[in-house]
This record gives C-alpha cells, structure tokens and sequence, in this order.
C-alpha cells in the first residue's frame, strides 16, 4: 500500500513516518503569489480589495511613440500593509490579501479540504488521482512536488545542513531553522485576536484558541477528564500508567515528557540558549527568561483582584494569594509551624536540623538561608543597595533605611 501525503512548505520532517494529510495552503499561498508573473485575467477578481486601504500602488510612468506605439517606463508595485509583500499586478495582491482574511474559495470536491489560491486546491487534487506523484523508495511515502520528497529523504541520510549561528542547532529544514530562530529573538508573531497573548508558531496559536472556544476533544478513557490537547492527554496518561520513558543517564532521574527530559539535561550540560539581548544574561529555561523579559518592559500581568496588587510572575502572585486565603500548605513535622511558600519552609527546617549549607568564601562563616548570606556579603562588598528618597543616604540593610525614614517623618 502506498502511503501518500500532501506536503507543504513547513514540512516537519520528524513526523513523517505518519501517514497524514496536510492542509498546507497556508504555508504555501504567501511563496506562491511571490513567484507570481502571469497576467492575470481581471474579471476573474472580486471587487471587494478593490478600495482596500492596505493597497499602495506606484503609478505607472509611460511614454508612448506615435510611429513604433512603444510602451517604456516603470512597472507598478502593490505593496501589502499587512505584511509588506510587494507585486508587480495588482491581481496578485488581491490573491495575496485573501490570505489576510482567511478566505479560501477553492474547495476540493472528494475531501472537502479549502484552500486560497487555486494553484494550492490543484496541487492538492493530485493525492486523489495520484497524477506525478513522487515516492520514497525507502518508506513509500508519496509527494506531489519533487523538492518536498528531496527534504523528506534527510530523514533517512541524516543531512541537517541549516545551522543556527547561535547555538549550533542542525535541520534539515531551513523553515524549521527560522522558526527556532524566534527562540533567540523573542519574535512572536502570531498573536490570539481575543486575548492579546503573541506565539512564536501558528500551531500554537491554534491551540491556544481552542482555549477560547472550550473545546476539551481528548478524553481519558479511564477516568473521562477531558483536555484541549492531545500532548495534555499524552501527559496525563502517565499518571494511570506511571510510565517515564525519558531516563537521564548522568543521574538516572525519569521523566514523562521528552521536553521536561531536555530541560533537565542542561542542568549537566550548563547550556544557556536564551539569552536577553538588553542585558545580556542567559537562561536554561524558556520560561525563565520570559519571566526575566519582564524585568526590563515593566511588565505585570498577575494582578489581585482583591488587592489590586500586582506581579511579573505567576508563582509570586500564586504565593500572594495565599495571604488573602490563609493557605498554609507546608507544615513542619518537628514543631508543627505552617508555611505558605516552600523556599520559607526549607530554611525553617535547617534550624532544626542545625545545617548550614551556605558558606562566605571570604571569612568562612556559614549560614543557613542563601538570603542571609548575600545579606552577609555586603560587609566585604560594602554595598549599599537601599537609597532614602528624601535625602539620598544609602544603606547595607533595607531595616537600616527603616530606622532612617523616622528621621524625615
């Protein structure tokens, strides 16, 4: 049997071992119309982007010789305010805009698939006539476009010849580089029209609306909880199963999901990918260094609705609610005192245990909370990181500026 598949532009190369239709007119239809250079029949347009303001036209400049009836001059650019792409015909741009709009007049007559443009619905038309198909000989998947089976056969040679310039990252897709690039950028792209919140993939974004839309499709067939993703589902699972296929083999930790797996192992490797390009401070994690992205816009986005208080990080703002709540879930065994936050609880547990795990390396003393040692440290720095806003004196200890303040009051 052989398995056929419609590619795209965006082909992910590590899933092509599933037989999968693809939509990919939308990958597509914005390569498509660049490459554009037929004359296009007007009539065949809709009048609706006629008056469009996202149209700038540059007008034609021709001069004409009465014997010879000779055209010269400059040709007119189209160029589109959404997203900068510019034509020589105006047809072109009407096509183009109807990838703005989402609009897909073509539809296939055996699946149903729609697509914008109707080079997109003919190339789609030859899965089902099977019509210049061009086959894997090694997996007998089926392409329609020649370069797309060229792309999917680095799978099998294992050529990854894009390289990030960053990182050293390889694919074998210069697409699936470009969209990694978005990692060290912090260019996110594709933003949800009811919330706000960007994504650096369109997949992602689909996602994300399904939040919007309720949609839970994935249910758990053993305890009927549903999930909005299918790698929600997948996770889940593993509580029924307690399977952890993920091991690290430097210090044998297990783990359910191969992305958890990844960000584990640059703990042993010290890898920092993502790097702030406004202070140059780097982060293992992707979620750190949004939290850390914060810092310099300002930005909060956890607010008490209580209080009106708010925070640039959700496990901060997590820990303030349990002040209005009176949650204390963390309860030391030895003396009973209860915390809300955990970090309070492990230093609190030290003094019961006498250790002291956190040493000056100037004068030997230790301590037991890390707080308390970079407190201690200002004695050798002589840092007086806490300014009075009345007279400009500064002070070691946030108390000391307390004390200070009673003096202007």
């Amino acid at each position: 049997m052989v398995f056929i598949k419609e590619e795209s532009e965006d082909l992910k190369i590590e899933e092509t071992f599933r037989v999968k239709h693809e939509d990919t007119e939308e990958q597509t239809d914005l390569m498509v119309l660049k490459k554009e250079s037929e004359v296009l029949n007007g009539t065949e347009e809709k009048d609706q982007y006629k008056n469009h303001p996202d149209f700038i036209t540059e007008e034609k400049t021709f001069s004409c010789s009465q014997k010879k009836a000779k055209k010269t001059g400059t040709r007119s650019n189209f160029t589109c305010q959404q997203c900068g792409k510019t034509f020589n015909q105006k047809a072109s741009l009407n096509r183009h805009m109807g990838v703005h709009a989402g609009e897909k007049p073509f539809t296939c007559q055996q699946c149903g698939n729609r697509f914008t443009l109707k080079k997109s619905l003919n190339r789609h038309m030859k899965i089902h006539t099977e019509e210049s198909l061009f086959t894997c000989q090694q997996c007998g998947i089926s392409f329609t476009q020649k370069r797309n089976l060229k792309a999917h056969m680095r799978i099998h040679t294992g050529e990854s010849p894009f390289i990030c310039q960053q990182c050293g990252n390889r694919f074998a897709l210069k697409k699936t580089l470009n969209r990694h690039m978005r990692i060290h950028t912090g260019e996110r792209p594709f933003t949800c029209p009811q919330c706000g919140k960007s994504f650096a993939q369109k997949i992602t974004l689909n996602r994300h609306m399904s939040i919007h839309a309720g949609e839970k499709p994935f249910t758990c067939q053993q305890c009927g909880r549903s999930f909005n993703r299918k790698g929600n589902l997948k996770f889940h699972m593993t509580v029924h199963t307690e399977e952890k296929p993920f091991t690290c083999q430097q210090c044998g930790i297990g783990f359910t999901q191969k992305e958890s797996f990844n960000r584990h192992i640059r703990i042993h490797t010290k890898e920092k990918p993502y790097t702030c390009q406004q202070c140059g401070k780097s982060f293992d994690q992707h979620k750190n260094f949004k939290d850390h992205m914060r810092i310099h816009s300002g930005e909060k986005p956890y607010m008490c609705t209580q209080c009106g208080k708010s925070f640039n990080q959700k496990r901060n703002f997590k820990y303030h609610m349990r002040i209005h709540s009176g949650d204390q879930p963390y309860t030391c065994p030895q003396c009973g005192r209860s915390f809300n936050q955990k970090q309070h609880f492990v230093d609190h547990i030290s003094i019961h245990t006498g250790a002291k795990p956190f040493t000056c390396q100037q004068c030997g003393k230790s301590f037991n909370r890390k707080g308390i040692l970079n407190r201690h440290m200002r004695v050798h720095t002589r840092e007086k990181p806490f300014t009075c806003g009345h007279c400009g004196k500064s002070f070691g200890y946030k108390v000391a500026l307390k004390y200070h303040m009673i003096i202007h009051v």
